[in-house]
């Protein structure tokens, strides 16, 4: 029977008993933290070897364990972006900036229409002010399996059109979101539904997503054509399970896992996944781009949940404790509520009462919440560094492993 996460959330191998025990991730994820003095619990807590109470679940001691656990987290990711190439990791953003190139002006092409306003609402967000993070990691991923399939890394049309229609895809999610949580800023200005009204935004993500889909359509790729179409019915169920929640507090994180996969990682996996299919017919090859899409895209929003607690509302683009203010309970809180039951009746109402938000907020605070959130973030980049290892090296497979440390770093 599994490690409960609840019994195990302050330990060093806490937030891997809950990676392992809730997502499936591969053991051998772990293996490199072998040469630490903990090794041996961490490998009982993640094989299931026998008991492991005493072992790790030190309550006494948390400071020295937080202190030892990073110690090993940071020397395993050296570990792992060094076997990988003797040569410097390259930047990924400078390294896929020429296939990125006029990206926002071809999106632009794909949402010709004669009513102007319509045409001012979709322009909105494509301004080329964004960080446009998935097209980078499709293009590098593209690259890589070209790189790998002996093409040289000449990149595909195709591909090049799967990146623009992520990013598309992504826009669109993020026209709808702002409604449903009814936002008044994005990206540091003002969400199209506080300037244009909800019902305008609803029909502008509407046509982006039309137009995403008809380019998706010109591929002529059917397998390509039933990936990408996965992205959007994740979308849809990952915005049903954020509105509601669970009562059992283990199946409360592994609704939030689920949910974070479908609402943000469900489009870079599967992107990823449809470029590699664009340039090899081998399964593996699929399943290695799809992995690292996942676990990168899952860290990618942990670290946003982090960054909800930590980072000024002027860096981040949005109020800060927005997701407490809408009702959300993150992997901060999830975890804080370990130490601070009191969360519990909280996260049910939805941190509806009044003083809630505050309350909470300080209790995340208090406890090694954001520690265990980021600890786990580290534990879902190992694993993508663990996946992309296994394509034949090349300059862009490591530049998505120099992209998991520049993610972990991120402040905004």
């Amino acid at each position: 029977m599994a490690v409960p996460w609840s019994l195990c959330w302050r330990s060093s191998a806490g937030a891997a008993v809950v990676l392992d025990w809730c997502c499936g991730i591969s053991r051998r994820a772990f293996t490199h933290t072998a040469s630490s003095a903990s090794s041996s619990a961490v490998t009982q807590v993640l094989f299931r070897q026998g008991p492991v109470h005493n072992s790790v679940h030190n309550f006494n001691k948390p400071m020295i364990l937080a202190r030892h656990r990073y110690r090993c987290l940071d020397s395993t990711l050296r570990v792992c972006c060094s076997i990988h190439s003797d040569a410097k990791l390259k930047d990924p953003f400078s390294l896929a900036q020429k296939d990125l190139q006029d990206l926002y002006e071809d999106i632009k092409k794909q949402l010709l229409v004669s009513k102007a306003e319509l045409k001012a609402l979709c322009d909105y967000y494509f301004d080329g002010k964004g960080k446009a993070f998935r097209p980078m990691i499709v293009i590098l991923m593209a690259r890589a399996c070209n790189v790998h399939s002996n093409k040289e890394g000449v990149l595909l049309p195709a591909q090049r059109s799967i990146a623009m229609i992520s990013e598309m895809i992504h826009t669109a999610s993020l026209v709808h979101d702002d409604v449903i949580d009814d936002s008044d800023t994005r990206r540091g200005k003002n969400t199209i539904n506080k300037l244009w009204g909800e019902k305008k935004a609803i029909l502008a993500g509407d046509f982006i997503l039309s137009a995403a889909s008809m380019a998706l359509a010109r591929i002529g790729n059917n397998t390509v054509v039933s990936v990408l179409s996965q992205v959007i019915e994740d979308l849809v169920r990952g915005e049903f399970m954020q509105l509601g929640s669970k009562e059992n507090e283990n199946e409360r994180f592994k609704h939030y896992l689920e949910k974070t996969f479908k609402k943000t990682a469900s489009l870079i996996a599967n992107s990823c996944k449809a470029v590699s299919i664009l340039v090899n017919s081998d399964p593996e090859v699929h399943e290695i781009a799809y992995q690292y899409g996942r676990n990168v895209g899952i860290a990618f929003q942990l670290v946003d949940d982090i960054l909800d607690f930590t980072s000024c509302a002027n860096r981040l683009g949005k109020p800060s404790a927005a997701d407490l203010k809408l009702g959300l309970a993150t992997g901060p809180v999830l975890f804080a509520c370990q130490q601070f039951p009191e969360l519990h009746a909280m996260i049910m109402r939805r941190f509806s009462s009044d003083g809630d938000v505050d309350r909470a907020w300080q209790y995340v605070l208090k406890s090694d919440g954001v520690e265990q959130t980021n600890y786990l973030a580290q534990h879902y980049c190992q694993e993508a560094i663990r996946q992309i290892s296994r394509l034949r090296p090349s300059t862009e497979r490591d530049a998505l492993i120099r992209l998991t440390e520049l993610m972990l770093r991120r402040d905004k």
